[in-house]
């Protein structure tokens, strides 16, 4: 009983937890009114990815619902791929009232790192149907080689 009264138990622990659900409340709160005002606050994962690989290419497929190849831009380097660009989307009737907004118009820009070097100068790219793929040739080094036995 005497335990109970000089530490306050059990509830010390349980008031430890409701003081980090009032922080969390706070910064959601916090986060949420300077949503307006700093828009790069949200971590965007635009366009979605899929990057897959076999023994001579990575295989990049991106999700680009809407973009026009003459808004994106793709550049490569010793071991990554970078793809940026711009989604538009055509502006509403001025008196309309929007009830679900969920697309969103504006600049992109993802960076894929890949596992091995590629050959930059030999990367091809094809936008068909929304869905960007970008085929990127493994460096000859970055290739396995067949060891045979001796």
């Amino acid at each position: 009983m005497m335990y109970r009264r000089v530490f306050n138990y059990p509830w010390r622990f349980r008031s430890m937890f409701e003081e980090i659900e009032r922080m969390r409340q706070m910064m959601d709160r916090w986060l949420g009114e300077t949503e307006g005002i700093l828009p790069m606050t949200r971590a965007g994962v635009f366009p979605l990815v899929n990057v897959t690989e076999n023994k001579d290419n990575f295989f990049i497929r991106a999700e680009l619902p809407g973009v026009e190849k003459e808004d994106l831009d793709i550049q490569a380097t010793t071991n990554s791929v970078s793809i940026s660009g711009e989604r538009k989307i055509p502006a509403e009737d001025e008196g309309a009232r929007y009830h679900r907004r969920e697309r969103e118009a504006g600049k992109f820009s993802r960076v894929i790192t890949l596992g091995a070097d590629i050959q930059p100068d030999k990367v091809e790219a094809n936008l068909k149907n929304g869905v960007l793929t970008v085929t990127v040739p493994k460096a000859e080094i970055a290739k396995p080689k067949q060891i045979s036995i001796k």
